[in-house]
């Protein structure tokens, strides 16, 4: 009886584990930093509400989770996800959920979201509902459905759109009422430096895309085009501080994203000289690079 106690108590345990695993912790920096960035620009116009950007926070992050979950299940069903992975743990590849499980988690977490989000359409208004539920289905086409986005080519835009505009401007829209042409720029280098991390993603697995017919970007393009892809991406984030300094009058503070082009180099030799599961530093460090940046524009915006 007691062994049966303990046996169960350690599936729990195991199990708990395994949702970690499958809301990939290290990935949900790119639901927080276009709160940030967003909720950081409404202060520098002297309009915030510390409880709705809290709210916009979780809700970003149980769409990032219902995103990841849905991207464990679908790359696993169509064979994305196999022995010859080259990147992190997949949970349904190394079986520790089911198909049914997760089906039942995304649903959840979605739900959830949209839950939470209400609160945020009760103060917003209309706006906020279409940009909460546009997001909501994004994330589930992300891979599921009869035109998965990042099996043809659209994951980079729906990354860049969603987890940069949508986040940083709807953030703001949610203090001001209000879109600007401040808060679209702020949103450019937010969703750039989080699609280079997809980018990285996607070069490192192009033969494995490639042979379950996952046609990314990287796969349709090549390795050249990844390369470059990267790099333009890197290059827009560094123009835009320089963009608002000149030609909206913030303080020199607006510079502070500069201190990470150390890394934006390294990033770029990583990228011209590793290989296969040698890119999962450069994609570490790549998506370091969006979060630092991420905090220093912030920090720069509301200074």
């Amino acid at each position: 009886m007691e062994k049966s106690i303990q046996s169960e108590a350690q599936l729990v345990t195991g199990k708990y584990k395994s949702w970690i695993i499958a809301s990939r912790p290290k990935t949900l920096l790119a639901a927080i930093v276009p709160v940030v960035v967003g909720s950081s620009l409404a202060i520098s116009k002297g309009s915030f509400v510390f409880l709705f950007s809290l709210i916009a926070l979780f809700c970003s992050i149980l769409i990032q989770v219902g995103t990841n979950f849905t991207n464990d299940l679908y790359d696993f069903l169509q064979g994305a996800d196999n022995e010859d992975r080259k990147g992190p743990l997949r949970v349904l590849a190394a079986g520790l959920i089911s198909v049914k499980e997760m089906k039942i988690g995304v649903v959840f977490i979605f739900s959830m979201a949209f839950i939470l989000g209400l609160i945020l359409v009760y103060e917003a208004g209309p706006v906020i509902f279409v940009i909460g539920i546009l997001s909501i289905i994004a994330g589930i086409a992300y891979t599921a459905g009869p035109f998965p986005l990042a099996y043809n080519g659209l994951g980079d835009i729906f990354v860049f759109m969603f987890f940069g505009i949508a986040g940083t401007t709807g953030t703001y829209y949610i203090q001001l009422k209000e879109f600007s042409t401040v808060s679209l720029l702020t949103s450019i280098p937010v969703g750039a430096l989080i699609t280079d991390i997809l980018v990285v993603n996607n070069y490192r697995d192009i033969e494995e895309d490639r042979a379950a017919g996952k046609n990314t970007l990287a796969v349709i393009f090549g390795k050249n085009f990844t390369r470059f892809q990267f790099i333009f991406l890197i290059l827009t984030s560094f123009a835009i501080p320089a963009v608002l300094y000149f030609f909206f009058d913030f303080k020199f503070w607006i510079f502070l994203p500069y201190l990470t082009f150390p890394i934006a180099y390294k990033l770029i030799i990583m990228l011209y000289t590793l290989e296969g599961i040698q890119l999962n530093k450069t994609l570490e460090l790549t998506a370091k690079l969006s979060a630092l940046y991420g905090f220093l524009f912030a920090a720069g915006l509301t200074l």
